[in-house]
């Protein structure tokens, strides 16, 4: 485990696309696992500014998303397929055909978790897997539970996960109660990990995934087991973290 210590939210976003892009660069047709929501969207910032240079290629690179809400189409504002296009693949020269997110309209949802996994296992696995993590530990729609769920599959999301997703919509009784996610399992086989936490409100969630317990009850926490996993925070989410004064330490 790699843990970098990031200034602010303007460094963190940049040292995680600095990750990205070597990847692409060393694998021009890599697997990127991606990820939503507030915390990668600087990373994503960072990445289009680098292709805008020159510096990037996204031709050849394939994705796929973590999660999609159950009952969204891909063309709604709050879908995760239209964040993603708005916030990374329509401003750089990927092929559509080459990312992929779950289905949240699906008529059958056990077969469109199937068909996920699927296409994970043909496209020969995640390269790069990008997490954020939620104010429970959670990973993708990977809520605390009894037991770690291991491949893509439908969730109820817990009253905490929708009170943090209410600011992104109008009404916070238009928030989504389902979700589809990639499991644990699914994302412990991506070769590497790439963990990205800003803010004083996820202190506890990073504290409990580097030093606490291997726990179901904090989804997070299994990530330790991964042996290519890398944390990029900012001071604030690392606050409950005792790193000394080293800007990175490899446990």
């Amino acid at each position: 485990m790699r843990i970098y210590k990031a200034k602010d939210y303007q460094a963190l976003s940049r040292k995680a696309a600095n990750i990205i892009s070597a990847q692409i660069i060393m694998k021009p047709n890599c697997v990127l696992g991606l990820a939503t929501g507030s915390s990668p969207i600087g990373t994503y910032k960072q990445l289009i500014e680098w292709y805008q240079k020159g510096d990037l290629d996204f031709h050849e690179v394939k994705t796929v998303n973590l999660d999609e809400y159950v009952g969204l189409s891909g063309d709604n504002e709050q879908s995760y397929r239209h964040f993603m296009n708005e916030n990374l693949f329509n401003h750089v020269n990927i092929e559509l055909q080459n990312t992929n997110v779950p289905d949240g309209r699906a008529e059958d949802m056990n077969t469109e978790c199937q068909r996920y996994n699927n296409l994970i296992r043909s496209l020969g696995g995640i390269d790069l897997q990008l997490l954020g993590i939620g104010r429970n530990g959670h990973i993708g729609f990977n809520e605390p539970e009894e037991a770690f769920e291991q491949e893509t599959h439908m969730v109820n999301l817990t009253e905490s996960t929708i009170e943090a997703n209410s600011r992104l919509f109008n009404d916070p009784s238009e928030v989504p109660r389902h979700a589809v996610t990639m499991g644990i399992k699914t994302i412990m086989q991506a070769r590497q990990i790439l963990l990205i936490a800003s803010g004083e409100d996820k202190a506890d969630a990073i504290q409990k995934t580097i030093f606490g317990a291997v726990t179901p009850r904090v989804p997070a926490s299994i990530l330790q087991i991964h042996n290519s996993l890398t944390i990029v925070a900012d001071e604030a989410a690392l606050s409950k973290c005792d790193l000394g004064n080293k800007d990175m330490l490899v446990l």
